[in-house]
């Protein structure tokens, strides 16, 4: 059960992008950006998001903000926008707490979904800080930083786990050649696997808190110094990740 995504460069500016960072056009237009959704039982249910980057060049990876995963940074970190940033929006129809609680009876009742225009973001740095926001709707509350998402307690604020983190600390610092089979930087490439916890619902079925998955959105920016580059597999223009009219529907 995996949903793959491949994101695409905004091209608003890339000219400029490009004369920027000393490379062609072509160059940034084959940077590549690969993201997977799948669903997993490891031993909670949990939605998978793993980022791949690709650099077509050393100029590139040489400019290239990639901070190194540390479990010190792990922790609720506002305006991760401002650099490097690997997001991921989540919209769909709205659960009561009650109904949520009623999933686990032995004899489930069906759902009643409520249409809404509430969506979620999550933002991570490749090095361990995260923050997830809830929204009312296209971008309100208008607030910076925005409202932190909470689980369906009300209380608690909702949270990512890192995966394959060791593997990633393992082999800082060293050849950059090394790998793992699921965690690999080679000097061009570059990935971060993180996940959230998700309820079941009947009919195979998935809720994000109070929210049935229904449209999932991952984009990236990347920082090249002082040049960001916005990465979604379709872009509003200028580029706004905000925008659902270019979120996919979530198929798995």
């Amino acid at each position: 059960m995996k949903q793959a995504f491949n994101l695409r460069l905004a091209t608003e500016t890339i000219a400029k992008d490009a004369q920027q960072l000393g490379v062609s056009i072509e160059e940034l237009e084959n940077i590549s950006i690969k993201v997977s959704a799948e669903i997993i039982q490891q031993p909670a249910l949990q939605l998978v998001l793993t980022y791949q980057v690709t650099l077509p060049s050393q100029i590139l990876a040489n400019q290239f903000n990639w901070p190194t995963w540390q479990q010190t940074q792990v922790n609720f970190t506002d305006y991760l926008w401002e650099e490097t940033c690997l997001e991921c929006f989540i919209a769909g129809s709205e659960i009561d707490n009650e109904d949520i609680v009623a999933i686990h009876h032995p004899e489930p009742h069906k759902i009643p979904l409520q249409q809404t225009t509430a969506y979620i973001e999550i933002n991570a740095s490749p090095d361990g800080r995260y923050a997830l926001y809830q929204f009312e709707s296209y971008r309100n509350p208008a607030t910076l930083p925005p409202l932190p998402l909470y689980e369906t307690d009300g209380t608690t604020c909702a949270f990512i786990n890192w995966r394959n983190c060791k593997e990633l600390a393992d082999i800082s610092g060293e050849n950059p050649l090394s790998s793992t089979p699921t965690a690999v930087q080679t000097a061009f490439r570059y990935e971060r696997s993180f996940s959230l916890p998700i309820t079941q619902l009947p009919n195979q079925q998935y809720a994000v808190a109070n929210m049935l998955i229904e449209q999932i959105h991952p984009c990236v920016i990347l920082w090249f110094g002082k040049t960001d580059l916005y990465f979604a597999s379709g872009h509003a223009s200028p580029p706004d990740f905000h925008s659902r009219d270019y979120w996919p529907k979530f198929e798995l």
